[in-house]
């Protein structure tokens, strides 16, 4: 039996639906009785009050009724694929083709039919393949994993229509539709999208991402209105789960407060702060009605973190503006891998349920992790490392230090969750004392020591790994820093060669798997949101560049090669262990 996920909340807080080792349940709230639906399900998606369930399982379309207890196949035009029933759980939407000229189509009782769609290699655009539906370029950099949203009434659909560019457009189930109007060769990227009651909002961004606007949505016109602007040297970070409509009309922004002594990612309504600034937002779940406060103004389920970045919790934010300032609730703390939902007056959080007073529990393994590290904050910086030493480790026995870069910046690696550092408990237990250090760039403190790395992350961030290493020694005798060896993956992989090639005299061997050898291997979102634009600055991407650094043979690459490093294809964990032990 494995840990729930992808749970879904109903709005009339009657059932909460998830996935369970690729098997459909749900939970109703009324009993606390959990039902098993289908096996062998890859995705689903409900209607408001999760009722209807439009499923997919080996590639065929299924429609559960959840009250009713019926599972049925529908007919489709081919392999469904991202399909959604409407708000009321009559038609489904569904695209087919999503890997190349994608349509979007609708099913119910009148019948299937195209809603937009221009397959075939004569539809093509500036030399581009025409897809409806589909995120789009650049969409999952900024976390946005749709590309089309039901109306509240489900008579349209917002959609993305992809091609050399990126457009939106407003579709009517009566065939009309009209194109959503805003200044897309200024504002190129379409970072986020949200249709849940009022009209849809959306963020969109310029190409180097220092500026974005937060725009409202006429769904008879297309027509847009900026609401706020979020503005940055460096880069702007949209707060996910906002914009977003309050009951009472007004627009919950994410942004970030950089004045008056103030460096935090808070949010605010029509302008008005509502969260203290020492609670750094990570997300906004939703919204929950208040026993004692307005229908129009419920309050906010926020993940967050408060003075403490290695801890995710679950906050309860007052919407309801008093003179007392911003009034903030702590609910739970969150493991690594726990997800937040809500719906109606239902929270849930991990596996964790609340209905109004009454609390159940999703059936789940119960967690068995020995790992215990050591969790500090050093230099002046106040640098979140942690340490993870072998099982029976006898205190005075030097270590070799094995520094983990894991997936690279913007990914913490320092958090108070023990199953997080299962994987490198191995490690440790291998002979070494792993260390890992959130330098700047990272997520969880604040917005200035996330972005302190703009046009120069592998100096940064080099320097803050060296610095923080030198900290712990004081505190931690054990670590042999004449032994450093670092891993990574990814933008981590290229970080861990970098270690080796920038500052030998610190790190001494690495593995760097699948790593960035070259900036334009990168996401022009991601390379840019950290070095800038290429074409200004060719040699801020030439310092970043493992070719252009120079070259070791304390350097493996897997799953990459360059001259004058060895490198594998793949490489198990004993030939990895040997490498790094030198």
């Amino acid at each position: 039996m494995d840990h729930p996920y992808d749970v879904t909340v109903g709005a009339d807080s009657a059932r909460a639906v998830f996935l369970r080792s690729s098997e459909l349940w749900f939970l109703d709230l009324t009993d606390g009785v959990e039902h098993r639906v289908a096996d062998r399900v890859g995705s689903y998606a409900t209607d408001r009050d999760a009722r209807v369930v439009a499923l997919l399982r080996d590639g065929e379309l299924l429609r559960a009724d959840l009250v009713d207890g019926t599972l049925d196949p529908v007919t489709t035009d081919g392999p469904a694929h991202d399909p959604r029933p409407d708000p009321q759980g009559v038609a489904i939407g569904y695209l087919t083709d999503p890997g190349a000229a994608a349509s979007l189509r609708v099913t119910g009782p009148d019948g299937d039919r195209l809603l937009a769609g221009e397959p075939g290699n004569a539809w093509r655009e500036h030399g581009d393949t025409i897809a409806w539906g589909i995120p789009g370029a650049g969409a999952a950099e900024f976390g946005r994993t749709r590309g089309w949203w039901w109306s509240p009434d489900g008579r349209q659909i917002l959609a993305v229509r992809s091609a050399r560019t990126v457009s939106l457009h407003l579709l009517d189930l009566d065939e009309g539709w009209v194109d959503v109007h805003w200044d897309r060769e200024t504002y190129p990227h379409l970072a986020q999208v949200r249709w849940s009651g009022g009209g849809p909002l959306i963020t969109v961004l310029r190409r180097m991402q220092q500026h974005g606007l937060i725009l409202s949505i006429d769904p008879r016109t297309g027509e847009t209105q900026v609401h706020a602007e979020l503005a940055d040297a460096r880069w702007v970070e949209p707060i996910p789960g906002t914009p977003r409509h309050l009951p009472d009309g007004r627009v919950l922004v994410g942004g970030e407060l950089a004045h008056d002594g103030f460096d935090a990612r808070c949010l605010f309504a029509d302008g008005s702060l509502l969260t203290p600034p020492g609670l750094y937002v990570r997300r906004v779940a939703g919204t929950l009605p208040r026993a004692d406060g307005p229908a129009g103004a419920p309050d906010l389920i926020v993940e967050g973190s408060l003075g403490e970045p290695s801890v995710r919790e679950v906050f309860r934010v007052r919407t309801s503006i008093g003179g007392g300032g911003p009034e903030v609730q702590r609910i739970t703390v969150l493991s690594s891998s726990d997800q937040v939902t809500v719906g109606g007056d239902v929270l849930v959080a991990g596996t964790r349920v609340w209905r109004g007073e009454r609390e159940f529990t999703l059936r789940a393994p119960a967690g068995t992790h020995d790992c215990a590290p050591v969790l500090e904050r050093v230099t002046d910086r106040r640098l979140p490392a942690g340490i993870l030493y072998p099982a029976g480790h006898v205190v005075g026995t030097r270590l070799p230090v094995l520094v983990t870069m894991g997936d690279g910046p913007g990914f913490q690696q320092v958090v108070a969750d023990p199953a997080a550092w299962a994987e490198r408990q191995r490690w440790a237990d291998s002979g070494f004392a792993v260390v890992s250090i959130d330098s700047r760039g990272t997520p969880g403190v604040a917005p200035s020591f996330e972005k302190a790395v703009h046009r120069r992350l592998a100096d940064v961030v080099l320097a803050d790994q060296a610095d923080a290493l030198a900290a712990l020694h004081g505190k931690h005798p054990d670590l042999d820093l004449s032994r450093i060896a670092v891993r990574g993956r990814g933008l981590g992989g290229w970080l861990a060669a970098m270690a080796v090639l920038k500052r030998p005299e610190v790190f001494h061997r690495a593995v760097a798997h699948q790593p960035v050898v070259d900036w334009a291997e990168v996401p022009p979102i991601v390379a840019e949101r950290y070095l800038g634009d290429r074409a200004d600055s060719p040699d801020v991407y030439a310092h970043h560049g493992l070719a252009e650094t120079g070259v070791s043979p304390d350097v493996l690459l897997v799953g990459a090669e360059l001259p004058g490093f060895p490198s594998r294809h793949t490489v198990t964990f004993a030939e990895e262990l040997t490498f790094l032990n030198g």
